[in-house]
């Protein structure tokens, strides 16, 4: 974890830099070298997923977790992901809410229906990306059964590993955090200012990583420039997988 923490902070460093024009960076011989040192050898996490070979094998050991004692007591079940297992686009959010925990299915809600029309602009249907959130498990809330908390840094961490595994099977191109929450819960940032962010590329266990807005925040934030800030962002991931853009798809949500 530390290692891919501090490989994504260099990278986006770098790419901060390339991006305000610098093109060369000074680097201290002697930091330099410690890259070049034998890494300890890495501990045995007890919580890891066991082996297995194929996505269905994943997701039969994920329906099964019991990590949290207070998730597994209050949830429904397991919401693993849906989708094409060799998809170009991954969608990670942050965690089920009540309808995704009553289905087992993530983003079937009113902020699933507008993420369903989004790909729709995009020319695809949710079964040719892959969804899913960074805990698999509605977070609890206790004496508010219909209430709705964001995880906690510890419980998405507690279930990285699931997505790390789903990630390993996909191999996508390019994943779209969607919404704050999930965008600091991917680069390990506290309260991630995701409307600076979003729109700008950055990088996830070496793959291109696309933060943007969540769709429930556009249902409450409806406006035609926070509509037209995330499908800049969606045009962006399509040119990344090199997806057709025709003339309609650049000018939606623009004032003519």
């Amino acid at each position: 974890m530390a290692y891919h923490q501090l490989l994504n902070a260099t990278v986006n460093y770098l790419e901060g830099e390339r991006a305000h024009g610098r093109r060369h960076v000074n680097v201290d011989p002697a930091k330099l070298s410690v890259l070049f040192r034998p890494l300890p050898p890495m501990p045995v996490n007890p919580i890891a997923p066991a082996e297995c070979q194929s996505m269905p094998e994943l997701r039969a050991q994920a329906l099964a977790c019991t990590r949290c004692e207070h998730l597994v007591a209050s949830r429904k079940q397991v919401v693993f992901g849906v989708g094409n297992e060799a998809a170009d686009i991954l969608f990670v959010g942050e965690a089920p809410g009540a309808d995704e925990d009553a289905r087992g299915e993530p983003f079937v809600d009113a902020a699933g229906e507008l993420l369903t029309r989004m790909l729709k602009a995009m020319d695809l249907a949710r079964e040719e990306v892959y969804i899913t959130n960074i805990l698999k498990c509605r977070p609890d809330t206790p004496n508010q059964r219909n209430d709705h908390r964001a995880p906690t840094a510890d419980e998405m961490t507690a279930c990285s590993d699931w997505l790390h595994r789903q990630i390993d099977f996909i191999q996508p191109k390019v994943i779209v955090a969607l919404g704050k929450v999930a965008v600091g819960g991917l680069l390990e940032m506290e309260n991630a200012p995701i409307t600076k962010m979003r729109g700008t590329w950055h990088t996830y266990r070496g793959i291109p990583l696309m933060p943007t807005f969540h769709p429930a925040y556009l249902l409450h934030k409806e406006t035609m420039q926070n509509k037209r800030a995330v499908w800049e962002d969606l045009l962006a991931v399509m040119e990344k997988t090199g997806l057709p853009i025709s003339d309609k798809q650049r000018g939606y949500f623009l004032k003519h």
